[in-house]
């Protein structure tokens, strides 16, 4: 099973990391989808996030980390994800 976990993640918190560390146990392959979302106004750019996140959760070897602008059910079929 391919789980996505969608959000702007502005920033990354322990919340976020937390239910990320727990969900990680449950299915076989993980995607923190971080949102573009420019219209949010976030505090820190796409890319920043997405770094953020690649070093906070870079333990998880079955979580992977991807920005992403657009529908977010495009970006799952993309991925075959078929858990949000």
């Amino acid at each position: 099973n391919i789980v996505i976990y969608p959000g702007t993640f502005d920033p990354l918190t322990n919340g976020h990391t937390n239910i990320v560390e727990r969900a990680a146990k449950i299915f076989d392959k993980l995607i923190l989808a971080v949102a573009s979302r420019p219209k949010k106004k976030p505090l820190l750019a796409l890319d920043s996030r997405v770094e953020l996140a690649k070093q906070v959760l870079s333990h998880l070897p079955n979580v992977e980390v991807i920005g992403f602008d657009g529908l977010l059910a495009d970006f799952s079929s993309r991925h075959n994800a078929n858990v949000i």
